[in-house]
C-alpha cells in the first residue's frame, strides 16, 4: 500500500489548484493527484476545439509537468472506493493509497434528460471533459450540416459561434425567454442575441426540444411548440450535474441538491476530508442560496481556499460564496458577468438601483481597433453596495468583469467607483472622463440622492 499527506481526486481546474495551493503553503507534505485521464481538458475551452483552436491537442492542460515540476505525484487511475476511517482509497488497477488528508474534485458529468425521446440516437451528443469523446464528435460533426444546440448558456452559445464559424447551419434553443437568462439582464442579453444572429446563428428561445426523431440517426428534432426542423445533428447543452457517486458510496453527506455538502474551508461532514470544484455544494455570495454554479472561476477559488486550510484552518481563508464570474467573446465582442442580475435580485426580493453607462473601450473613439461598451451596475438601494454588474465591449471586457467582481467580494459601494483612481491610456482604456464603472456608479448615485 502506498501512502501520501495529501491525496487529491480529479485532475481538472479544482484538483490541480488544490494540489499547487497546498504544497505552496505546505511544502514538507507529500501530494499525490490522480487523475481519471491522462490528457486533462482546459474546462474553458472546450467550445473552440470545434473552430478556433481546430483540435483537442491544442487544449490540454499540462497538469503533469505542473505537478512535476513543484514535486506532486500524478497517476492515472480511478478511485473506486473510500475508507474514510482506515483513510484508505481504492483504485481501478488494484492500487490502494493511504492518506492522512483527501480533496475530492470529481468534477461533474454533463446531463442527457431520460425524459428526452431519441436522446440516443447517433449524432445526438453532450459536451464533457472527455478528449476521446470530444475527438470523436469532432469527427463525426464534420460531415454533417444541420446541427440544433439545445441550451444558450455559455457553452451553447460559445459552441454555436464556433460551429457555425466551420459553414454548419446551426440552430441555438433556448426554452428560457432569453439567451443567457440566468447571467444577463435583457438589455445586454437581447445584444448578444443579435451578434449571434448577425454571425449566422439561427437562434430560438422561448420553447424548448420535445424530441429528437430518426431511423438509427438523428433527422429531425420537434420542439414543444410542435415544430419540426430537419437535423443532422443535436448537441444537448443543458447543464452538468455533480459527479458524487464515489463520495456517496463513501457515506459521505450528500445535500438534496446531489452535491456533497462543505464548510467554508472546504470541509466535508466527514474528517479530514475536503470537496472542491463541480462536485462540492454552493451558495450565492450575496443571497447565501444554495445554487447549481459551476464555474472554472469558481472551482479555482476553492481549490485554493482547500490548499490553504488542509492542516490548519485559517479564518481569513474561506469561501464565502460563488460571485458566478464569468466571460466569454462572439469575435472581437466580450462580454461578463459577475454577482446577481437585476431581474434575479428582483426575484430575492432585494431592493436594488441600477446604472448602465455607454461608452468606447478607448479615447479618443476614432482610434483604430475602438469598441462600443456597456457597463450595468445593480447596488443595494439602501446601502449603495454594489451586487451586481454586467459588462459588453471589447476583449478587456472580461478584466472590467473581474473588478466589479472584486468590488462585489469586499462589498464595496458605488462610493468606492465614485472616488476609485485610476491608470488610463488611449489604446488601453476608456477615457478617464467616461470610465464606465465611475460613469455607472454615477448613475445609482444620483438615484440615491433623489429618494
Amino acid at each position: 500500500m502506498k501512502r501520501t499527506d495529501v491525496l487529491v481526486i480529479g485532475g481538472s481546474a479544482a484538483g490541480m489548484v488544490t494540489a499547487t495551493t497546498g504544497k505552496a503553503h505546505w511544502p514538507e507534505k507529500s501530494f499525490t493527484l490522480v487523475k481519471k485521464q491522462k490528457d486533462v481538458m482546459v474546462p474553458c475551452g472546450i467550445p473552440y476545439i470545434f473552430g478556433t483552436l481546430e483540435s483537442s491537442e491544442k487544449n490540454i492542460m499540462p497538469v503533469d509537468s505542473m505537478m512535476e515540476k513543484i514535486g506532486v505525484k500524478s497517476l492515472v487511475d480511478e478511485a473506486t472506493d473510500i475508507d474514510t476511517k482506515g483513510k484508505v482509497v481504492s483504485f481501478a488497477s488494484g492500487e490502494t493509497i493511504q492518506y492522512e488528508k483527501l480533496v475530492i474534485a470529481t468534477g461533474s458529468n454533463p446531463v442527457k434528460p431520460k425524459w428526452l425521446a431519441g436522446a440516443d440516437l447517433e449524432n445526438v451528443f453532450v459536451i464533457p471533459k472527455d478528449r476521446v469523446y470530444l475527438d470523436e464528435m469532432k469527427e463525426k460533426l464534420g460531415s454533417v450540416k444541420n446541427i440544433a444546440v439545445i441550451g444558450a448558456g455559455f457553452i451553447g452559445v460559445e459552441l454555436s459561434d464556433e460551429l457555425v464559424k466551420c459553414g454548419l447551419n446551426v440552430t441555438l434553443i433556448e426554452k428560457l425567454p432569453h439567451i443567457l437568462n440566468l447571467a444577463f439582464d435583457v438589455e445586454l442579453s437581447s445584444k448578444i442575441h443579435e451578434m449571434l444572429t448577425a454571425r449566422g446563428v439561427k437562434v430560438i428561445t422561448g420553447v424548448g426540444i420535445s424530441k429528437v426523431h430518426g431511423t438509427g440517426k438523428v433527422q429531425s428534432i420537434e420542439l414543444e411548440d410542435g415544430r419540426k426542423m430537419e437535423m443532422d445533428a443535436v448537441v444537448l447543452s443543458m447543464g452538468y450535474r455533480p459527479n458524487t457517486e464515489l463520495a456517496k458510496k463513501a457515506g459521505i453527506f450528500i445535500d438534496e441538491d446531489n452535491f456533497i455538502a462543505v464548510d467554508e474551508y472546504m470541509r466535508t461532514h466527514t474528517p479530514d476530508v475536503f470537496a472542491v470544484g463541480d462536485c462540492a455544494q454552493k451558495r450565492d455570495f450575496v443571497t447565501r442560496r444554495r445554487v447549481a454554479t459551476m464555474l472554472a472561476s469558481t472551482a479555482c477559488a476553492e481549490a485554493r481556499i482547500a490548499g490553504m486550510n488542509l492542516f490548519n484552518l485559517s479564518v481569513v481563508k474561506t469561501f464565502s460564496g460563488t460571485i458566478a464570474m464569468y466571460s466569454t467573446a462572439i469575435g472581437e465582442t466580450g462580454f461578463g458577468t459577475a454577482g446577481v442580475t437585476e431581474q434575479r435580485a428582483q426575484q430575492e426580493g432585494l431592493s436594488t438601483l441600477t446604472g448602465i453607462f455607454e461608452g468606447v473601450n478607448r479615447h479618443p473613439g476614432n482610434l483604430p481597433g475602438t469598441h462600443k461598451q456597456i457597463v450595468k451596475l445593480v447596488a443595494a438601494s439602501n446601502s449603495g453596495v454594489i451586487v451586481g454588474g454586467e459588462v459588453i465591449g471589447g476583449l478587456e471586457a472580461g478584466e472590467l468583469t473581474n473588478v466589479i467582481g472584486l468590488a462585489i467580494q469586499n462589498r464595496m459601494s458605488v462610493n468606492s467607483f465614485l472616488t476609485m483612481q485610476i491608470g488610463t491610456h488611449p489604446c488601453l482604456t476608456a477615457s478617464p472622463a467616461a470610465y464606465p464603472l465611475i460613469k455607472a456608479a454615477e448613475q445609482i448615485a444620483g438615484k440615491m440622492i433623489k429618494k
